[in-house]
């Protein structure tokens, strides 16, 4: 919990706070930063998925016939933010490995600091879904709240925003544009510089992901 917000979860367990200072690192490659990511992401929607529903079926054990709890439903569906929250998609899909993957595509302008969409394709029936828009990096909290804009605009409602690491400013202004949705992120950085970058950070994940700079 985030000053008191229920809807605010700053994750606490060991394995992620470890694995986050790996990702800070310079010196961390591609590859086993890209893994990396995809792990974290793994253990923060474990966390995220407690409140997904049960129904009881019928299952036959080598012993006898039981009643026995299942997923209800199985309508999830995982939106990343182009591009950098594509490397969370295969950790949440190793948990939900029926999930449908949308997608959003922002960028962010170099003075203004503010979102521009250039791409959003989401699964059918959006609105029926429980959705996790995922991105490393909440920084400004522009880009989440444009994302979820988009979302609610085509009908989606069930709404999760995962990150690795937040800033609280980008925090903040997420919680206060969507006050509806839940956050999970795996970390609470400083601040923002004066480049709008978190600190103390770990540069830029879509960069350290794929390779570029």
């Amino acid at each position: 919990m985030y000053n008191g917000n229920e809807n605010i979860m700053i994750c606490d367990h060991p394995l992620v706070k470890h694995k986050i200072t790996m990702l800070r690192k310079k010196t961390t490659g591609t590859n086993e930063f890209r893994a990396i990511v995809e792990e974290i992401a793994m253990l923060i929607g474990y966390e995220a998925l407690r409140d997904l529903e049960l129904e009881d079926v019928e299952v036959e054990t080598p012993i006898e016939t039981a009643m026995c709890p299942v997923i209800a439903g199985k309508k999830q569906a995982i939106i990343p933010i182009l591009r950098a929250g594509l490397g969370m998609v295969g950790g949440l899909l190793k948990l939900m490995p029926t999930a449908k993957v949308g997608h959003i595509g922002l960028y962010r302008d170099e003075e203004t600091f503010e979102p521009h969409e250039y791409y959003c394709k989401l699964p059918t029936n959006i609105g029926q879904r429980k959705i996790f828009v995922v991105d490393p990096m909440l920084a400004t909290g522009g880009s989440a709240i444009a994302a979820v804009n988009f979302i609610k605009q085509r009908g989606g409602k069930n709404i999760t925003f995962l990150c690795v690491i937040a800033a609280p400013q980008g925090l903040e202004k997420l919680a206060e544009a969507h006050p509806d949705i839940k956050i999970f992120a795996g970390n609470l950085d400083r601040e923002l510089n004066e480049k709008a970058y978190i600190c103390p950070g770990l540069g830029d994940a879509g960069d350290r992901i794929f390779g570029t700079k």
